[in-house]
């Protein structure tokens, strides 16, 4: 017999965590299945639950499990995980049995990386356990809502379906995720451009140029306008005191990350970003459109509610988006609707609450939900490059008049001396 411990979900969606005793991790499963307990963790503590000494063997055993996940894959593409989810799904419709799929992909030469995982999940189905609990086994590979997709998929004997349309999930987010970064390329390569030109003048031009009027003032010269000597300790702050200015920005940014691991500041950031003009509706789609997403491909796959608003709450990556599906959890374990404290979060638009209590009411939020996400990210697609299309001119204004007001700065004392002379 073995210890194990596990972290599972009670019928109103309550985080348990406990250990177990069982001669495998399948009897465990079992075990927290007779309790009617949904699994979302289980490891194995120790090698016997009396106590017994392990000898040479086990510490060997130990040490070659270190070296295993020392060498294992520490992550993938999410295209590349994707594109294996439904590698798998079309192997299994296609009569092929999990762990024959799992040793095909295994075996791709092509995918090094992507080969390793698989053929870990290979080993562990082959030794008997199912694939959700050797996914558990990587978690830096596979994220717990993957897992309990999975594992509701291999209970309803629709795994094909389940890994499907996880393979849709991952990818449609990695899509989302490519647009969003493909359409900042220009503006940020604009922002590199802009401090380049920056450094060179405050760190080249005007230092020469410093000396010049000092002599100007040392000779009773008319004195420097305000713009020249904002532009002057400026370029001090990058020079002169260039390592204090790189001590103070560095320590400013370590105070800001300390401050934002307080669930307080962190709250008030996030709510300071929502708003920021355009910036606050891309927050707020992005936020919504993976929620229905996750959630959706959650409950298509025979996720229970509960269970898939805990993973999607984890899985957000807002703030305050993590708060309104708390609140919703609370209100679902309470016997009422979904959409309250959604609504009452604000970050969701009336007319997606509005398709949601429709949903609710038919019993199709799933599908409901996947449309929404759907509709939400061509509109975010459109709303991005609309945002993308202003900045860019507003860059390049920005750094015109940067440009203009040195030049203004360094010109206006020559124009004064011209004057008294």
């Amino acid at each position: 017999m073995a210890t194990f411990g596990y972290i599972a979900l009670n019928a109103t969606g309550q985080r348990l965590v406990g250990t177990l005793t069982g001669e495998s991790e399948q009897a465990v499963l079992a075990e927290l299945e007779a309790r009617s307990l949904t699994p979302v963790q289980v490891t194995r503590r120790d090698e016997d639950a009396r106590g017994t000494q392990k000898g040479p063997s086990d510490g060997t055993s130990r040490l070659v499990s270190k070296l295993k996940s020392a060498l294992r894959p520490r992550g993938l593409s999410a295209r590349l995980l994707g594109d294996s989810y439904q590698m798998l799904s079309d192997l299994l419709d296609a009569g092929v049995p999990l762990l024959r799929g799992l040793t095909l992909l295994g075996n791709r030469k092509s995918k090094p990386r992507a080969a390793a995982v698989f053929r870990e999940l290979a080993q562990r189905v082959e030794r008997g356990s199912d694939l959700a609990a050797a996914m558990e086994e990587q978690p830096e590979i596979f994220a717990p809502g993957h897992t309990a997709m999975v594992r509701a998929g291999e209970r309803g004997g629709f795994l094909d379906t389940v890994l499907a349309q996880l393979g849709r999930l991952v990818i449609k987010r990695a899509e989302l995720r490519a647009k969003l970064i493909g359409n900042l390329i220009y503006p940020m390569v604009l922002v590199a451009f802009g401090l380049l030109i920056g450094g060179v003048i405050f760190g080249v031009f005007v230092p020469r140029s410093r000396l010049m009027f000092s002599k100007m003032e040392a000779a009773g010269g008319p004195g420097l306008p305000g713009i020249t000597k904002l532009i002057f300790a400026i370029s001090d702050a990058l020079t002169t005191y260039g390592l204090l200015t790189a001590l103070v920005i560095a320590g400013g940014v370590v105070v800001f990350r300390l401050l934002s691991r307080r669930p307080a500041f962190a709250l008030w950031v996030e709510q300071r970003k929502l708003r920021l003009p355009i910036v606050g509706g891309l927050i707020r789609g992005f936020a919504t459109a993976g929620l229905c997403r996750l959630l959706g491909t959650m409950l298509s796959s025979n996720v229970p509610m509960l269970a898939a608003l805990t993973i999607a709450r984890d899985g957000t990556g807002n703030t305050l988006m993590r708060r309104a599906v708390e609140d919703a959890t609370e209100s679902i374990k309470q016997g009422q609707a979904l959409t309250p404290p959604f609504e009452k979060s604000g970050l969701i638009d009336d007319d997606i609450i509005e398709m949601i209590r429709v949903g609710e009411s038919a019993n199709n939020l799933a599908d409901v939900l996947l449309k929404i996400s759907d509709t939400l990210e061509s509109r975010l697609d459109r709303l991005l490059n609309t945002a993308v299309k202003l900045i860019e001119p507003l860059l390049l204004v920005i750094i015109a008049g940067i440009v203009g007001a040195v030049a203004a700065g360094l010109l206006l004392p020559l124009t004064k001396m011209s004057q008294g002379m």
